[in-house]
């Protein structure tokens, strides 16, 4: 050890506890602004009167795919946990969990979302679709359709995400283009590559609703 490492361990300083020092510092400022906020709106609501939801499970009403559905959750549980986990739909896919694949994309009052994204408390009231919703009993949904004829899917994860974004679009513009359909599914990644494919179904959707 040098002289210079003795002199500094001798008066219980180092590089080492230095940067732990900040370290702390740091996580204890941003304890600090993250919760006092929320403990101060707590104390508001209660001094209030006002109810004062969670931490812990919370009743809920969900409308998915037409059927109402009544559970507890806690509020940080979001939809597409909640969707999987507690009802059995399992459409949507947990791949990213943070709003950048497109794999658990539904319909929320008709557009396009990222069920990762949305807490199941953010969508009470709203009218939810998701990719078991598209069909009408055998029946396959257009771009479904379009999907099988041409083979669109690879391993099937992002497969549901794309046909609800693809969906959107036509359902907005029964003849969009291929270049609307690309700006449509942007949000959405494939990791095999079946983009070719993809473009296909819509091209072919896009025809046979005499665009």
């Amino acid at each position: 050890m040098s002289e210079h490492n003795v002199g500094t361990e001798k008066r219980g300083f180092s590089r080492r506890l230095f940067l732990k020092g900040v370290g702390s510092g740091v996580v204890s400022a941003s304890a600090v602004t993250t919760v006092l906020p929320a403990l101060e709106q707590s104390a508001a609501a209660a001094s209030s009167g006002s109810e004062v939801l969670g931490p812990g499970p919370v009743p809920v009403r969900l409308q998915i795919n037409g059927v109402e559905h009544s559970l507890k959750v806690e509020p940080r549980e979001t939809l597409l946990e909640v969707m999987r986990n507690r009802l059995d739909l399992t459409g949507p896919k947990l791949v990213c969990d943070m709003g950048s694949c497109g794999a658990c994309t539904v319909h929320v009052d008709g557009k396009p979302a990222y069920s990762c994204m949305l807490l199941a408390i953010q969508v009470q009231g709203k009218k939810i679709t998701t990719v078991e919703g598209l069909a009408q009993g055998d029946q396959l949904h257009p771009v479904q359709q379009a999907f099988v004829d041409t083979d669109a899917m690879q391993c099937g994860f992002c497969t549901p995400g794309f046909v609800m974004s693809m969906a959107a679009v036509f359902a907005h513009n029964p003849k969009a283009s291929l270049e609307e359909v690309k700006q449509g599914i942007a949000g959405n990644i494939c990791r095999c590559g079946t983009y070719s494919q993809i473009f296909e179904a819509a091209e072919l959707l896009r025809k046979r609703n005499g665009g």
